[in-house]
């Protein structure tokens, strides 16, 4: 486990580029999307961003993504298995020839700085840094983005992939494995695609609410998301627990003989010198 005390106390960066990044052209762009994620996106303007979720019928995530605004342009960006899940459903609904999709992917690196001197880091070398989260600034021919994938103060770059030897030569600073960033992500109580965020959950039951909003109209899932507000059955919490050993996902913690929380991500944090976990803990 490489770079886990930069994470805590300094900066490092961590290998992001099989992310997947997906470009949606056309006049089209901010409508479609509207329609088929959570958040607004027809009222982004260039260099602003937001985080959604697109949802089955039945209200539960399919996936998660955040999006930024440019100026013809709006880049999603997703985990790496979702990739194709959500290129299909773009394609799946497109319905007129003021939409096209371009996937960036392999044309892409995609690096996080992440740390509590992220941002100091990244102001030494003469980066233009984004004031709000989810807002993005050009950086000659990349972009920077305030956005966190593990709950600390972050940012993730995008740049061309040829350029990805010379950012990292220019950063810096140490790398931070995936195993590093896991722990801190759990240290920070951040719950992640496909392990804590599945389609077995209600969007509102991620506790996720800033990819939801509320009065945008109508959007695939909408029915489902307005009539669970008032009846969430569970929810998901940050859990210390003592010992070494990791529960593995699905784990239930049982009381008096009546299961009280189910682990869906535990990693031990050598920093507590013990177990952290997220679990969904029912509400009533």
């Amino acid at each position: 486990m490489n770079g886990y005390e930069a994470l805590r106390e300094s900066a490092a960066w961590i290998h992001l580029s099989a992310s997947g990044n997906i470009c949606v052209n056309g006049d089209g762009r901010a409508r479609l999307l509207h329609a088929i994620t959570t958040n607004h996106i027809q009222q982004l303007t260039p260099g602003a961003g937001c985080y959604v979720f697109f949802l089955n019928a039945q209200g539960r995530v399919l996936a998660d993504a955040n999006i930024l605004c440019r100026e013809d342009r709006l880049l999603i960006d997703t985990e790496p298995d979702l990739r194709e899940r959500i290129y299909a459903r773009l394609d799946r609904y497109i319905i007129a020839a003021d939409v096209t999709l371009d996937d960036t992917t392999a044309r892409t690196t995609t690096l996080a700085i992440k740390g509590p001197r992220s941002a100091e880091v990244l102001a030494r070398i003469g980066a233009p840094l984004p004031e709000s989260d989810y807002a993005f600034v050009p950086w000659g021919s990349r972009l920077l983005a305030r956005l966190s994938s593990t709950g600390s103060t972050g940012f993730f770059v995008f740049a061309p992939l040829d350029e990805q030897p010379a950012l990292i030569a220019q950063l810096g600073i140490e790398q931070a494995d995936a195993e590093a960033a896991r722990i801190v992500r759990l240290e920070h109580g951040k719950p992640r695609s496909g392990e804590d965020i599945t389609d077995r959950f209600l969007a509102q039951e991620t506790n996720q609410s800033h990819a939801l909003h509320f009065s945008k109209g109508c959007y695939f899932g909408q029915e489902i998301v307005e009539g669970v507000r008032a009846q969430l059955h569970r929810r998901p919490m940050s859990l210390d627990i003592d010992g070494a050993t990791a529960p593995a996902p699905r784990t239930r913690i049982t009381t008096q003989g009546n299961a009280t929380a189910e682990i869906t991500s535990a990693a031990f944090s050598p920093a507590l010198a013990k177990v952290v976990a997220l679990a969904y803990v029912p509400t009533v």
